[in-house]
């Protein structure tokens, strides 16, 4: 349980730093209007992140409650880093979809 545990954080750890790249560089693409979607999703589902390994983290009883949370959020941003061409855009979605798997395999 331990090892489950330990990648499941580290998923979201890796899927929340993912999300922040992803945000600061859309935040210095040309047409910073047609990210803002992807910059919301990105912002959200790195909060979502942080909270989920903390509460994980804590082996919190809200631990299943935020975790379907976090496969939401993780789903939501993949699909909209999805549509854009930019690497940073494209490992984020990556970042998200694995991120989801991981809570989905621990949920």
């Amino acid at each position: 349980m331990e090892r489950k545990m330990s990648s499941l954080v580290q998923a979201l750890a890796e899927c929340h730093a993912a999300c922040n790249h992803c945000f600061n560089s859309c935040l210095e693409e040309k047409d910073v209007h047609m990210m803002t979607n992807c910059i919301k999703q990105d912002k959200e589902c790195a909060e979502v992140c942080i909270m989920a390994s903390s509460l994980v983290a804590s082996n919190s009883g809200l631990t299943k409650e935020i975790l379907h949370l976090c496969i939401s959020a993780c789903e939501m941003c993949a699909n909209e880093c999805k549509k854009h061409h930019y690497d940073h855009c494209q490992e984020c979605a990556k970042a998200c979809s694995e991120c989801a798997e991981a809570c989905r395999a621990y949920a």
